[in-house]
């Protein structure tokens, strides 16, 4: 996985912080969108953590409020306490140190049920935005609100919620990715009108930390590189076959499955561990080796990384993912273990492949849509059949030593600073290593991450892929408690 150095405060560490002109500079209340620049380069990739206000989750859900949260959009929970709003777009222009990005996914409290199944507590933050210029930044987020007393709901678009503390902390340069994070956040005045009285203006809130990709810069040094592949494969991709030591397949498996574990009737969570990564609305199974021929239109590839689903009546392991492309057609495998019952190499999704052809050296298949095999219809213990669609699947090797894979989509790569330390949902499997993250997610894969880490003459079209993958996402919601609709798996 790339891996470059973060853009650091001397004195503060680093923090969440970019801003979406594709979304916020076009919707009117946004925030301010100031003028595009030569030197601006575009956001690709990347999350946001927040947990907007501890003591506030702590407030719904408690015996004064008994209400709970649901999830909008994508969005996950990181840590037991935060939510990951991912996808970032924007731009970042290193001279200045301007960062405007803006993040997908959406939170929802409610509290304090009334006879009639409304609650007079109604809060919904989505789309936060987090834009930096001048030395001060700002988050902002589309919010729903009801006034308490009255009930009159407000719905506005990208308020400016909460400000942030930039005091030490350096965002000139230009790097890739730029991580920023515990960055301290206080209420705004209008963000206290969104709590509905519950806070006052210049109340602290939970620090807010990010990760972002930027298309076009330079990575730091350090970050790392495919190894390379050995015989024929190597020479910048020009040769048609043969052998490659780094790749990664990203598969969420099926949202609507992933939303049934975590919702109210399995009561789950899921668990990765071997090297698995969570990016919320989809897995990575990476460290891939194996051998391609263009010419005949074959790859094999073996991947690293082990998902566990575990509820009620439901524990389903998935490891030894392998994915084979022949004739036009792709393969995705893996180890089943449900309910102690070991079923190995089993094929679980079909998915078409177009062609083979390595470019910048990578060979790409980007969100294949994908169905549901017979056997693989028997590893999910019969909840769907053959044939059903599955969440697509996108696959990247690297054919060229020089190449770097893209990084993990929807989030970003992963920053180097220190992360926050696990709580108790954070612990690791017996004999694995600690879980990205127990979390709930929502949608497809993001086309923008594998675009822009495709190389070059991408961004116009990460920009439109962006925009389709907008119309494609699923409103999905995952509740805490009882108050969320639960979609049949």
């Amino acid at each position: 996985m790339p891996s470059f150095k973060p853009v650091r405060g001397s004195a503060v560490g680093a923090v969440p912080v970019l801003c979406a002109a594709l979304l916020s500079g076009v919707l009117p209340g946004g925030p301010p969108v100031p003028e595009a620049h030569a030197a601006d380069r575009t956001v690709a990739g990347g999350r946001l953590d927040w947990g907007i206000k501890s003591s506030f989750q702590s407030y719904v859900t408690g015996p004064v409020a008994r209400g709970g949260w649901s999830l909008r959009d994508g969005a996950a929970t990181v840590g037991g306490s935060q939510f990951r709003f991912h996808s970032a777009t924007g731009a970042y222009d290193p001279d200045s140190g301007a960062f405007r990005a803006g993040f997908s996914g959406g939170v929802r409290f409610t509290g304090h049920r009334k006879a009639d199944g409304t609650y007079e507590l109604d809060l919904t933050i989505s789309r936060p935005t987090v834009r930096v210029a001048g030395g001060s930044g700002t988050l902002y987020a589309d919010l729903s609100s009801k006034a308490k007393g009255t009930g009159t709901v407000t719905r506005s678009t990208q308020v400016p919620l909460a400000s942030l503390d930039l005091r030490g902390v350096n965002v000139r340069g230009g790097g890739s990715p730029v991580t920023l994070t515990h960055l301290p956040a206080t209420l705004t005045a209008r963000g206290a009108k969104a709590f509905a009285g519950y806070y006052t203006a210049g109340t602290a809130l939970d620090p807010v930390s990010l990760s972002a990709d930027v298309a076009g810069a330079k990575p730091t040094p350090g970050a790392s590189k495919s190894p390379g592949s050995s015989g024929a494969g190597e020479g910048a991709g020009r040769e048609k076959r043969g052998t490659f030591r780094e790749a990664a397949v990203d598969w969420g498996v099926r949202r609507t499955f992933r939303e049934y574990v975590t919702g109210p009737i399995a009561k789950g969570e899921w668990r990765l561990s071997d090297g698995a990564q969570d990016g919320g609305a989809l897995f990575r199974f990476p460290h891939g080796k194996g051998e391609y021929d263009e010419r005949k239109g074959t790859l094999r590839a073996d991947f690293q990384g082990r998902l566990r689903f575990r509820g009620t009546k439901l524990d389903l392991t998935l490891s030894g993912v392998s994915v084979r492309i022949a004739d036009g057609r792709g393969t995705l495998s893996a180890e089943v273990v449900n309910r102690r019952a070991t079923d190995r190499d089993v094929p679980l999704a079909t998915f078409e492949v177009t062609r083979l052809r390595p470019k910048n050296g990578l060979i790409t298949v980007v969100e294949a849509p994908a169905e549901l095999t017979g056997r693989g219809a028997g590893a999910f213990g019969g909840l769907y059949k053959a044939g059903t669609a599955m969440d697509p699947v996108s696959l990247a090797v690297a054919v060229d030593g020089e190449a770097a894979l893209p990084p993990l989509p929807d989030l970003g790569s992963e920053p180097s600073a220190a992360a926050p330390e696990p709580t108790g949902t954070d612990r690791a499997e017996p004999g694995g290593s600690p879980k990205a993250a127990s979390s709930s997610g929502g949608s497809h894969s993001s086309t923008v991450a594998w675009a822009a880490g495709a190389g070059g003459g991408v961004l116009v079209a990460a920009a439109v892929a962006f925009a389709v993958l907008r119309r494609r996402r699923a409103v999905s919601s995952v509740s805490s408690s009882s108050d969320s609709d639960q979609e049949a798996p």
